[in-house]
């Protein structure tokens, strides 16, 4: 089940505020020795961040900075020409390698005149690099949750990995808060929903989710996502109040198996939004199905049905065992339809990660040859004898007296 985490572990909450505010600041924490050189003009700008690309050919040398303008009008991206003239230099003023700082993926200070393009990036010439001593991280997503305590809850992507990612921040109380027009915003107008973008560390509490303190957040309030939890998968069983429903959560939580309590207050419509009565819901349909954070702890769980979106096709039902098969393979199984003597209307199932695979309890979620299952496939198979056929579901059930059991 994937769902927005509720509590905070409190030692790992007073651990988080026991480490000193300084290990986290991004900026001022080390001035360079020989500041003229970057303060010679009120007009030189800046970005602090990581280099992310770095091309050198025929036509010169370039990095591209990602991070943070050093002032709200600053880039959070450029792409700066690396010169005879650009001094590279660590926070004591002394040279510093540009390779090593690349290999090494260090947080530098990106000084440049106001001579730049109006791209996307902006490009310009790089006056003067500074390293600094302390790294942070990135985080661009959605705010899942704000805490009591003010704390939030984001879901996302790497800024510089590129990898999805996870984090709940706790907001320095020295924290740059902006909206997306770089105007200050207050800690109370960050929402759930709003989408952000975050820098935090050094320090990262090893707790699932971890946990950091950022002070640098920029944050879109004109739009709030949709973060009810939902599944989209099929209806596997129907009585006059509840459904069944298999399927893989939707991207802002939810589970891969549930039973929905459906009533009057319950928003059912076809794609198009047109409504629908409770008629529509049939066994082997398609459907997205929304319902709140709360569920009861049962097997599946259990929780009332804000809205239902019934699709117009319907997943074919099939039973019978897997087999061994030269004609199956990996991501493939063979499926003995009716677990009989007959060949002529079995079908190869192509199994992917969409797959939901119900095992028995304990068992994994290998599919293995003599498995008793029921299948839950795509109405579009091909006309080749057996047909092939993506499979939606897998349910394997208890009876299995074959080769998978002994």
């Amino acid at each position: 089940m994937n769902k927005p985490f509720k509590v905070l572990a409190t030692a790992t909450i007073l651990a988080m505020a026991a480490l000193p505010t300084a290990a986290f600041a991004q900026q001022g924490a080390a001035t360079p020795v020989n500041e003229t050189a970057i303060t010679q003009a009120k007009v030189v700008l800046g970005t602090m961040g990581k280099i992310t690309d770095f091309v050198n050919d025929k036509t010169g040398k370039f990095i591209t900075v990602t991070g943070r303008g050093l002032a709200a009008t600053d880039q959070s991206e450029i792409i700066l020409s690396i010169t005879k003239d650009t001094k590279i230099v660590d926070a004591k003023g002394q040279t510093v390698a540009l390779k090593s700082i690349i290999d090494d993926k260090k947080v530098v200070k990106a000084f440049y005149g106001p001579n730049i393009t109006k791209s996307l990036p902006a490009r310009g010439t790089a006056l003067t690099l500074v390293v600094q001593d302390r790294d942070f991280s990135a985080i661009q997503g959605t705010v899942s949750e704000v805490t009591e305590d003010g704390s939030i809850f984001v879901k996302g992507t790497d800024l510089y990995g590129g990898y999805n990612d996870e984090i709940i921040l706790h907001l320095d109380p020295k924290a740059t808060l902006l909206d997306q027009n770089h105007e200050a915003i207050e800690a109370g107008d960050i929402k759930a929903g709003m989408s952000v973008e975050a820098f935090y560390g050094p320090a990262v509490a090893m707790s699932l989710p971890a946990q950091s303190t950022t002070n640098y957040l920029v944050v879109n309030t004109d739009e709030i996502a949709d973060l009810t939890p939902g599944t989209s998968g099929i209806i596997i069983s129907k009585n006059e109040k509840t459904i069944t429903v298999i399927g893989n959560p939707m991207e802002h939580g939810g589970t891969n198996y549930v039973m929905l309590h459906v009533d009057k207050d319950t928003v059912i419509v076809d794609e198009n939004g047109a409504v629908l009565t409770a008629d529509a819901l049939k066994e082997n349909s398609y459907i997205d199905a929304f319902y709140g954070n709360i569920m009861a702890m049962s097997y599946p769980g259990q929780t009332h049905a804000d809205k239902i979106v019934v699709k117009a096709a319907q997943a074919v039902k099939a039973e019978g065992t897997i087999t061994n098969s030269e004609r199956a393979g990996e991501g493939r199984v063979y499926l003995n339809v009716g677990s009989d003597d007959k060949t002529e209307n079995d079908i190869i199932l192509n199994i992917s990660d969409k797959t939901v695979i119900l095992p028995l309890a304990g068992d994994d979620m290998e599919l293995k040859d003599g498995m008793k299952v029921v299948v839950y496939h795509s109405p579009i198979m091909t006309k080749s004898l057996p047909g092939i056929t993506n499979a939606e579901v897998v349910i394997v059930t208890p009876d299995n007296n074959t080769a998978a059991a002994q």
